[in-house]
């Protein structure tokens, strides 16, 4: 979506900070992102009303952030260092599916903002469905499918979320009403667009997918050798 052009206007912004850091391994910054996240994933998990709430919330918008700017600078990194390797792309979307699934978990498991892990959980498989289809086509095709719902579309409205419930937790204000039983906040509303927008992902990219893979077939053919079967499953 259009929150995925912002890429290339932070490669921009980040290309004096990049040419400070040549000496430093990408994946060094890729493992970086690993504990920042979790430490934002434990404030937006503990985090409750008042002051104490707020600051709560407001820091893990901040780890969240850093983890996000750590996430973008070590392929930035990598790529201006001459450093790109298959390795640290797998590390990459590995820590990132990791902590997609955390920060959902997290909110979901707030008893205070949520408290309805079961719903959580939903959110999480169905957001990792979207993202599954585009690390899928990258590995099949060799070109990365970032059609749908995107992780930086979630990730900017999930910070939007989290720095509007430390408003409201300031405020001494955890809700805007009840449906079913399940708090109406900025939590619960974006765990149920991460889950949403999971299963609008999964369907927009398995038919774009649909589309290239076949195109791909008519003028690359994948051939099989005589005599060996087809072992995928």
């Amino acid at each position: 979506m259009a929150l995925e052009k912002g890429r290339n206007l932070f490669k921009q912004l980040s290309e004096p900070l990049v040419s400070k850091l040549e000496g430093v391994n990408p994946a060094t910054l890729t493992w970086l992102t690993l504990p920042t996240g979790l430490a934002s994933a434990w404030l937006m998990m503990n985090a409750g009303d008042g002051q104490e709430g707020a600051l709560m919330f407001v820091g893990a918008a901040v780890l969240m952030a850093t983890a996000m700017a750590l996430d973008g600078l070590d392929g930035n990194l990598a790529r201006a260092t001459g450093q790109v390797t298959r390795w640290g792309d797998y590390l990459d979307h590995t820590l990132d599916r990791v902590l997609d699934v955390v920060w959902v978990l997290a909110l979901g498991y707030n008893m205070v903002w949520f408290g309805h892990a079961e719903l959580a959980w939903a959110a999480a498989m169905f957001a990792m469905f979207g993202s599954y289809l585009g690390t899928q086509a990258q590995a099949v095709a060799g070109s990365r499918n970032y059609g749908g719902f995107s992780r930086a579309d979630r990730m900017v409205l999930t910070f939007v979320a989290l720095l509007s419930a430390a408003i409201m937790a300031y405020m001494d204000y955890s809700s805007w009403g009840e449906w079913n039983n399940i708090e109406i906040n900025p939590i619960s509303l974006i765990i149920a667009i991460s889950g949403l927008g999971g299963i609008y992902t999964f369907v927009v990219r398995f038919f774009k997918a649909k589309v290239d893979l076949q195109s791909l077939d008519k003028t690359k053919p994948l051939s099989t050798p005589k005599g060996k079967e087809n072992t995928d499953e």
